[in-house]
């Protein structure tokens, strides 16, 4: 290279150099201001909106809108075409989401999820044909601890465009156990023998208050359908469950009522009688 050659090089990259560095303190300052963007959103929307899901989703939209910019701002202060490579990023964001359509689609679900709060993390619900608490919420995934202990990560479109039971939205927590009354029973007498026993265990809500109702006459007994309530908040399901079920067999045994088996008749017929002997 000749000294001309090397000359004009020199020249050239000291009226470039100017524009490097402001693009260099352009991308910085734009992470800078990200950072303390975010955490003023932050701040803010924690004030009016208590749900986590929500500010920390507002957080990363505000830290990386930020950084987008200041990205494209610094690009065009060193001569870079910003505007065909956004017209080339549309034509490769197309062709890309095309192909990676099912991560488009849960990335979606997942800004709805996280913008609707059909529930928090924490909450145990139903989705997706599994029962359990969840663990994290996020862009793509959901994750739920279920009650057999595994660990489950489902896509937020799984989640999204089902049925979605909050068990935790609403602490009560309807429970059934069906009775059967020996015929020739005191039905009156039992049911309000039934009715006192599970009024008295504890974890048992008084409002709305236990309800047994007669719903079919069977076989060998007439069916009783006993409605109570649960605290799940304030008490563990199954075990307030069983403690009924164990009432209801004292209050039997107390007062007299017959709780009884299937009993099948079986008839012979007499020559088969006499065949036998």
């Amino acid at each position: 290279m000749d000294t001309i050659s090397l000359q004009n090089t020199l020249a050239e990259f000291l009226r470039f150099l100017p524009r490097l560095v402001t693009a260099l303190l352009l991308f910085l300052v734009s992470l800078v201001v990200a950072t303390l963007a975010a955490k003023a959103a932050r701040r803010a929307m924690e004030k009016r909106v208590p749900k986590s899901e929500i500010v920390r989703l507002m957080e990363h939209l505000v830290r990386w809108s930020i950084v987008t910019m200041g990205t494209l701002a610094a690009l065009d202060q060193v001569n870079f075409d910003v505007s065909s490579f956004v017209a080339g990023l549309g034509i490769a964001g197309f062709t890309i989401g095309f192909a990676l359509q099912d991560i488009a689609r849960n990335f979606v679900a997942g800004i709805l999820l996280l913008l609707r709060q059909p529930f928090r993390i924490g909450d145990v619900v139903e989705a997706a044909g599994y029962t359990g608490k969840v663990l994290d919420i996020n862009i793509r995934d959901t994750v739920i601890h279920t009650f057999d202990g595994r660990k489950l990560i489902l896509p937020n479109m799984s989640v999204f465009s089902g049925p979605i039971i909050n068990l935790t939205e609403l602490p009560l927590r309807r429970r059934s156990v069906e009775i059967g009354l020996g015929y020739g029973q005191d039905a009156p007498r039992a049911i309000a023998a039934f009715l006192d026993a599970v009024s008295a265990v504890s974890g048992v809500a008084k409002e709305p208050a236990p309800a047994i109702y007669a719903q079919a006459l069977g076989a060998s007994a007439m069916s009783l359908a006993l409605f109570f309530w649960i605290d799940q908040n304030d008490h563990n399901i199954l075990q307030v469950h069983s403690e009924v079920v164990i009432a209801l067999e004292h209050a039997a045994i107390e007062h007299g009522i017959e709780l009884p088996y299937p009993i099948q008749e079986v008839r012979i017929k007499g020559d088969l009688l006499e065949a036998a002997k």
